[in-house]
């Protein structure tokens, strides 16, 4: 289970109230809550919007697309019902920080949620949690019920003439709903496969309204942003990427955990000093900076500001916030192959570039592990990679190309040694570790 560790630097916004018992209701009210979502009622739409445009807020599930914006694309006349769609299928290899939300702050969701709604006109939400974290739907649904309770949800809220309701569900444990098409599938009932586009979901969503569909994490942070205000909000963070940013380290560190640091924070600092530095003091070799889906960084490449621009700038993504540490023993073909294993499972299958492309790289970079591999096969899987990009219908595709890419690319020698057989792994240990890929 990921935990919240601390180290000095963190400047603790999304997650001031964790460990405080802010899942009860009357702890979150003592601690501020539900004062953003009042004082949204009073000022409206229009302020809200501007707010958050002012804050920076930049979504927290990968792409990093301005929030405030992002609900400006609403339409406002139109006479089909709208919806908020919070994205809780937190499914991202390394990815553990919207899970902490989920079990501390349960109310900043739903208060996210109420604020949303308001900007855009809406008067429903859904939250949709990952198919594994069904013990947290007991959580949030006990939330939302002590919302209901309180006047906060339902007919009328907080005596306002505006009603708002809001729904739970949990996915069925596919990584592909985490995408916004697919999640929209899901909830509707029907298999969880991406839509084509246009029409976006700002237009044509969920039920065929306009709808809103930001990570869980984006939509905690919404009702701080209110009570700091949005320019206070930007200031903490870097330059076009306002606020703080939950990260999660892991691998080989010392003190793995989830971190709130501000965004821009300089990567090798949170590795060396934040998370404790390198387990065992061995040599640091790559980072996969934000989720398995984001290009590796080598070790020297590591001097660089978390946040959506200078990542990009970087050659990577900040994606997730799941930044993974490999060590000196770590066998970078190995962590290709477990990768692109991911990948191909998960694929929905929807598109042929994804389904047979994810099935062909872990074939050949299987067959590069077990030690049957040629020269032509590295070309093969760059080749291959490559004609995958911008060709799915969704960004899983992607997802499965960008990372094998930065494999291939900056540890070909690795690939070049499996393939002379020299990468010092007998034939039985890599015919063992292929069974257990599956």
């Amino acid at each position: 289970m990921p935990k919240l560790v601390s180290h000095p630097d963190e400047v603790r916004i999304i997650s001031r109230r964790f460990g405080t018992g802010a899942e009860n209701i009357d702890k979150y009210v003592e601690l501020d809550g539900y004062k953003a979502a009042q004082l949204c009622i009073e000022k409206g739409p229009e302020f809200i919007i501007n707010e958050m445009k002012a804050s920076g807020l930049r979504g927290r599930g990968g792409a990093g697309f301005p929030t405030g914006l992002k609900w400006s694309f609403v339409p406002k006349n139109v006479d089909r019902p709208k919806y908020v769609l919070v994205n809780g299928d937190e499914s991202e290899p390394g990815t553990c920080k919207d899970h902490l939300i989920f079990l501390h702050d349960p109310h900043a969701i739903i208060e996210g949620t109420i604020i949303a709604g308001l900007a855009i006109g809406a008067k429903m939400g859904f939250i949709y949690l990952r198919g594994e974290y069904r013990y947290l739907l007991k959580i949030m649904e006990k939330a939302v019920a002590d919302a209901y309770a309180k006047g906060y949800l339902g007919k009328n809220i907080f005596g306002s003439g505006i009603d708002f309701e809001v729904v739970t569900q949990t996915g069925a444990g596919a990584y592909e709903v985490g995408e916004e098409s697919a999640l929209m599938e899901s909830l509707e009932g029907k298999r969880g496969v991406p839509r084509i586009k246009p029409p976006f979901p700002a237009v044509v969503g969920l039920y065929g309204g306009p709808t809103v569909i930001n990570n869980a994490e984006t939509i905690a942070s919404v009702p701080h942003i209110f009570l700091m205000g949005g320019e206070a909000y930007a200031k903490v963070g870097s330059e076009r990427n306002g606020g703080t940013r939950l990260f999660g380290i892991s691998g080989h560190v010392e003190k793995p955990g989830v971190y709130e640091l501000p965004m821009g924070y300089n990567l090798k600092k949170a590795i060396y000093e934040v998370a404790g530095g390198v387990l065992g003091g061995k040599k640091l070799k790559a980072v996969v900076p934000g989720g398995s889906s984001t290009p590796v960084l080598t070790a020297d490449e590591l001097d660089v500001g978390l946040d959506f621009d200078q990542m990009g700038k970087a050659g990577t993504m900040l994606g997730s916030g799941g930044i993974v540490v490999l060590d000196e023993t770590v066998s970078m073909v190995e962590f290709a192959l477990r990768t692109i294993s991911f990948y191909q499972h998960e694929s929905c299958g929807w598109c042929i570039p994804c389904r047979e492309g994810t099935d062909w790289l872990k074939k050949t970079i299987g067959r590069v592990y077990a030690g049957g591999g040629v020269e032509k096969d590295l070309d093969n899987i760059k080749y291959l990679a490559e004609n995958m990009m911008g060709r799915t219908f969704c960004p899983l595709g992607d997802a499965a190309a960008m990372p094998t890419i930065g494999f291939i690319k900056k540890f070909r020698h690795e690939f070049e040694e499996y393939v002379r057989g020299n990468a010092g792994v007998s034939p039985a240990e890599h015919d063992a570790a292929l069974v257990s890929l599956g």
